[in-house]
C-alpha cells in the first residue's frame, strides 16, 4: 500500500485519523474517568492520537508529500493525529451539549 498511489495517502490518513479522533476522547474517558485519574483523560487522548498518527504516517508515508520519507510521514501523521483529536473533541462536545454549550 505504501508504494501505491501516494496522492490517496493523505485523504485516507485524514479519514482514518478523524474517525479515531472522534472516539479517542470517549475511550480515554472510559479507562481514565476515576477520582484520581480524571485529569489525564485529555492528555491520554492526545498521546494516543499522536502514536496512532505516527503509525498511520509510517504505513502511508505519502501523507507528508509525494516523495516523503517514512520518518517525515511519521511526524506529519502524528501532527495530523493531534489536530484530529482537537477536531474530535469539538465534535464530541457539540454532540454531547449542542450549540448552546454546557
Amino acid at each position: 500500500m505504501t508504494e501505491g498511489h501516494p496522492a490517496l495517502h493523505r485523504p485516507l490518513a485524514v479519514l482514518l485519523l478523524l474517525g479515531a479522533g472522534v472516539f479517542s476522547l470517549p475511550l480515554s474517558a472510559l479507562y481514565l474517568d476515576g477520582r484520581d485519574t480524571e485529569n489525564y483523560v485529555l492528555p491520554a487522548a492526545f498521546v494516543a492520537m499522536a502514536v496512532i498518527g505516527a503509525i498511520i504516517g509510517s504505513v502511508l508515508p505519502g501523507v507528508a508529500g509525494k516523495h516523503a520519507s517514512v520518518s517525515k510521514g511519521r511526524w506529519v501523521g502524528a501532527l495530523i493525529g493531534m489536530g484530529m483529536v482537537v477536531l474530535g473533541t469539538v465534535v464530541f462536545f457539540l454532540l454531547l451539549n449542542g450549540f448552546d454549550g454546557a
